[in-house]
């Protein structure tokens, strides 16, 4: 079901807000207001996990909600049901909550609150304590007293009696630590188990689990283990049954990862762990698809499926228990051995090949950092492994793998975004940053193509201040292209053979533009230059909701702007294209041309920086896309009626540049013409001298670009007329 997912991601997405405590209060008040509309067990189980959720975000929430239910003035605040779910929970200032609850008695003239107060000492300190008896003093005390002016009756002295053996043992018990609520003491496991299961079945699993390990370690015949999995195959019959059997070895495998009654080695991230367990469980898996019906492939994917089903499932279930004590190595480990078992065992699956990358990665997805930011380095370890990602991408569904990797990058960049764009880098993001930028570099150097193909998408998450890490995405060209040398004198664009080609884009570059139905509002525009109200009207339509702009950052809707000005100068290509047996229409004068001029003078300071960016990522490699769009920035910068904008167009270009190489094709010949082309009079803007180290910076860019650096020139009113070549 996708209300436990849905309700795991409200604090996920509440700490990626930039004021977390003031959302995380916000949503708080409401969801406390919503939980007295409705008494639905289910319904009461939501609210109070999202506030649990809450709780580890903002650590003020603790005493607000105390506070919030202490002013409640109407009979709700004598909820019981509610009242106890709190305290399990762990929502309640205990200190506040007992001295709120003496006071509410007033001796025993309130009637209703006594014997509310009387309920909750059975419950939560008697029957099923998850309070000790210091922190219900100032409760019991009054109680007492109230006993001893004879009110309350039997009642109230039975439940004296009754808590007085649990205040005599009270110094036997662990304090609360942190003034948060207690469990009932258990031996804690360092594997959640979940208590659903038949009676004698978890010690039916282990003692067969004991003789495969005991195999494992004997013998290295294919004899013994095919008699074994035999046996295993008929007595695995119904999902039910299966889906138990597999989670109850995951546990068993995790679990004998650390030493019998050494519980603190399961959350010290550099202890020894002994992996013999999930090694022979994964040697299990492997083995019993070998095994199973080689005339129908799809039996050994569906096994394969359920067991990483399992494998997430009890991942998730440990790391929302545990939470920052959750330790990644053991199911690192298992994945890992799937991974490279299977692969072993290629000719036997080469014809599910496929469907088996596929089950990693669709786990891959569900296991996200997003949604666990504790798994994020063995996940960015799995996505990048030598048995998967290069696997995935060369395999013979090449489109399908790609889109699979595609979206497991996205994932990665929209967990790191909140991140890189508020420069909140800790020594863990740090890291996390360090192998994404490796991982790029494999997919630069081995699978260009890939990073040509998805650059849309990939830019659409990667945020604007990231420029490195946006440079090797748009450096990538395909691999069976020579790139001209873009320092060569007097070099023609327009005459090379490949610039007339249009590159291959895999992202959906439409899907974006169904925002505000603006798609079909373009298309009227190109095609009729209607209606009158388009140009003036689109600025709005490229704002985000209050909301969104907020969890964002930004007020306006980047992916929007990037598809419109993709879209826009690839029907701007395809009209040019069309009238090549015709006159040429030059680039300035049209259509698409009017709609960028409109956009670079009608918005703001931000949002004209983010149209140029959208601009400056299609400066890529040689082909048509690139060829238009440098024209279009260079008309922009001469035909600017502020000086503004060509700072703004100089800035995009520049702080793509003055970063470490890999640098775009595309953006070394638009700077290099801006800054050679008498016509721009680029060295006569105050803005490349405003200050001598302004001044510093785009001397050595220049000269390392076109050589010494020209004077300041005169002014040139000649402005850009260059047509597009076809």
């Amino acid at each position: 079901h996708d209300l436990p997912r849905l309700v795991r991601l409200v604090p996920t997405i509440v700490n990626h807000c930039v004021a977390r405590d003031d959302v995380a209060m916000a949503m708080a008040q409401k969801v406390f207001k919503r939980l007295y509309e409705n008494d639905l067990k289910l319904w009461l189980e939501v609210h109070l996990t999202i506030l649990d959720g809450l709780r580890d975000v903002c650590k003020k929430l603790v005493k607000e909600l105390t506070t919030w239910l202490t002013y409640i003035d109407d009979e709700r605040k004598y909820n019981r049901d509610l009242a106890v779910a709190f305290l399990r929970a762990q929502l309640l200032s205990l200190p506040d909550f007992a001295a709120y609850l003496s006071k509410l008695m007033d001796s025993g003239r309130n009637l209703a609150a006594t014997e509310f107060s009387m309920y909750l000492v059975r419950q939560c300190l008697i029957e099923d304590p998850c309070v000790t008896v210091t922190d219900f003093l100032p409760v019991l005390e009054t109680l007492s007293k109230i006993a001893q002016r004879g009110i309350g009756g039997e009642a109230l002295t039975k439940l004296l009696d009754d808590a007085r053996p649990v205040s005599m043992a009270g110094k036997d018990r662990p304090a609360a630590k942190d003034k948060k609520l207690i469990k009932p003491q258990k031996e804690e496991k360092p594997v959640v188990r979940e208590s659903s299961d038949p009676a004698g079945m978890r010690e039916n699993v282990a003692f067969l689990f004991d003789e495969w390990m005991h195999i494992c370690s004997q013998s290295q015949n294919d004899k013994s283990y095919a008699s074994f999995i035999s046996q295993l195959q008929g007595a695995l019959k119904g999902d039910d049954i299966t889906d138990r059997f597999f989670r109850i070895l995951v546990e068993l495998s995790v679990e004998r990862c650390y030493p019998p009654n050494q519980m603190e080695l399961a959350t010290n991230p550099t202890a020894q762990l002994s992996y013999t367990a999930i090694d022979a469980f994964c040697k299990l898996v492997v083995l019993l698809m070998k095994y199973l019906d080689p005339t129908n492939p799809n039996t050994k994917v569906n096994l394969l499926i359920k067991v990483l089903t399992v494998v997430q499932k009890v991942l998730m279930r440990e790391y929302e228990t545990r939470k920052l004590k959750f330790n990644q190595r053991p199911f690192f480990r298992l994945f890992t051995n799937l991974l490279v078992d299977l692969n072993s065992l290629e000719p036997s699956l080469d014809q599910t090949n496929y469907q088996i990358l596929k089950a990693f990665s669709d786990t891959f997805h569900n296991l996200q950092p997003t949604r666990m930011p504790g798994f994020a380095f063995a996940w960015l370890d799995l996505i990048s492994h030598r048995m998967f990602m290069p696997k995935l991408l060369l395999s013979r569904a090449q489109k399908h793998g790609w889109q699979l990797f595609q979206r497991l990058l996205v994932d990665l960049f929209k967990f790191m975004e909140p991140y890189l764009r508020n420069a909140d880098l800790s020594e863990s993001i740090r890291l996390l940053y360090k192998g994404t930028l490796r991982v790029l570099l494999v997919l630069l150097h081995d699978f260009p193509e890939f990073l040509c193909d998805y650059h849309l998408s990939f830019c659409d998450v990667i945020p604007p201040s990231c420029i490195q890490m946006r440079n090797l995405i748009l450096s990538a060209f395909p691999r069976n292209m020579r790139l001209p040398d873009p320092f060569t004198p007097n070099l023609k664009v327009d005459l090379l053979p490949e610039i007339s080609q249009s590159p291959r884009i895999l992202s959906n570059d439409t899907l974006a533009l169904s925002y505000m139905d603006l798609r079909t509002d373009v298309d009227n525009y190109l095609k009729t230059h209607q209606p009158d109200y388009f140009l003036s009207d689109l600025k709005n339509k490229l704002l985000l909701p209050p909301a969104d702009a907020l969890a964002c950052g930004t007020k306006y809707n980047v992916p929007v702007i990037n598809a419109l000005v993709l879209y826009v100068g690839v029907q701007a290509i395809s009209q040019m294209q069309s009238k090549s047996t015709q006159v040429a229409s030059p680039v300035t004068h049209s259509a698409p041309m009017d709609i960028f001029q409109q956009l670079a003078s009608d918005l703001d300071t931000e949002g004209r920086y983010l149209f140029l960016n959208a601009i400056a990522n299609q400066l890529r490699y040689p082909n048509n896309h690139t060829h238009y769009f440098s024209c279009v920035l260079l008309y922009l910068f001469a035909d600017a009626n502020q000086e503004v904008i060509q700072e703004q167009i100089t800035r995009v270009l520049l702080e793509r540049l003055i970063v470490n190489r890999p640098h775009p094709w595309g953006l070394l010949i638009t700077f290099i013409e801006l800054i050679k082309n008498p016509r721009y009079n680029f060295w006569s803007h105050t803005f490349t001298r405003c200050a001598p180290e302004i001044e510093r910076l785009f001397e050595s860019v220049a000269r390392s670009c076109i050589g010494p650096v020209p004077s300041a020139k005169s002014s040139d009113d000649e402005l850009l007329a260059d047509q597009f070549s076809s």
